[in-house]
């Protein structure tokens, strides 16, 4: 007797999207992309394994990807995620705000006081090399605020004053820091090492130019970008850090510390054109506006991860109540060659 096989499983093709749906947090709005599980009890590391290349491709059309709802109840299962999606996990050097690191090139958000706001940026934008990827994890969400915000930097760009633009791109950025002054990182903490050679060697890397001041401090100046081409999709971005790093950037009571206390030569950092010139606090103003008007903010729940082309998005931070544990990690470094 002949067997029947009419009752055998037949080959099932599954896609990405077969075992994830795409959704958005607001109706209409696809910044950022969300991805949850369609399927119960779905391996995220796994599933993004056998996914980068829908990965990389929905993340370069959306600038920003909350993964939601997926099992990420670990700092070690946040971690194998990112590196299922690339081994290129960066460590953290010039600093320009203080981390711990939580596992391997993984570090905690940064620790800045709960009751300050952190404007939007790029990470390492002041630098001549920066992330391309980089990733959030929420291990534990504030008791109130504590949100991420994110901006799509093509609308800043499309938004900012053409004169601003052009004046900064024609100028450039002059950063200025003085490490070990005792209101700021020091160098040994910034540049993660307590041999001067080691920050000299990297200084000339960079093209910072450095002077070693009385009572073991530093001074670095470096010229750096204000706009950025990505690599990948051809756009160009405002990134930069002189809205963050400028003495406006400060509250009112805290500036006006610093300046009774320090010539503006020595103020912990500070921002100019790239001419050595000041920039207008107008001008800052301004570009901290459009910011403020293009970000998207959510709140936070545990177990999300929050994944950012870091050409394409910005993100900052709201003050928060109540302990809040953000851990972060980089992959994928860009290194400008035309400074």
């Amino acid at each position: 007797m002949q067997a029947s096989f009419s009752n055998r499983r037949k080959p099932v093709s599954l896609t990405p999207q077969s075992l994830i749906r795409t959704t958005s947090l607001t109706p209409g709005e696809t910044f950022p992309l969300v991805i949850e599980p369609e399927v119960g009890n779905l391996n995220l590391v796994v599933w993004a394994a056998h996914n980068r290349e829908f990965i990389e491709t929905e993340l370069l059309k959306y600038g920003a990807i909350l993964f939601r709802n997926f099992k990420v109840d670990t700092v070690l299962r946040f971690e194998e995620f990112v590196r299922a999606i690339t081994s290129d996990l960066l460590d953290y050097k010039e600093r320009a705000a203080p981390r711990r690191e939580v596992g391997k090139n993984v570090y905690t958000s940064t620790d800045y006081p709960a009751d300050q706001p952190i404007p939007l940026h790029h990470e390492m934008s002041y630098s001549h090399n920066w992330p391309t990827k980089i990733w959030f994890h929420c291990v534990q969400a504030a008791r109130e605020r504590g949100a991420t915000p994110i901006a799509d930097d093509r609308k800043v760009f499309k938004r900012l004053d053409p004169v601003i633009k052009e004046l900064f791109m024609r100028k450039k950025v002059m950063y200025t820091r003085n490490y070990g002054e005792g209101v700021d990182l020091t160098w040994q903490d910034a540049f993660q090492t307590e041999d001067r050679s080691q920050v000299e060697e990297y200084c000339r890397k960079v093209h910072s130019e450095f002077e070693w001041k009385d009572g073991n401090r530093l001074r670095t100046r470096q010229v750096r970008q204000t706009v950025a081409v990505h690599p990948k999709v051809g756009e160009m971005v405002w990134f930069n850090h002189a809205h963050m790093f400028h003495i406006s950037n400060m509250e009112a009571a805290v500036r006006e510390y610093l300046l009774s206390e320090f010539k503006e030569e020595d103020l912990p950092r500070n921002a100019y054109y790239g001419d050595g010139s000041r920039i207008e606090t107008s001008v800052l103003d301004e570009i901290r506006g459009v910011y403020n008007e293009t970000s998207v903010t959510f709140p936070w729940q545990e177990g999300d991860i929050l994944m950012l082309d870091n050409f394409l998005t910005s993100h900052g931070r709201e003050p928060f109540v109540g302990p809040r544990k953000i851990v972060v990690a980089m992959a994928e470094l860009y290194t400008n060659k035309d400074i």
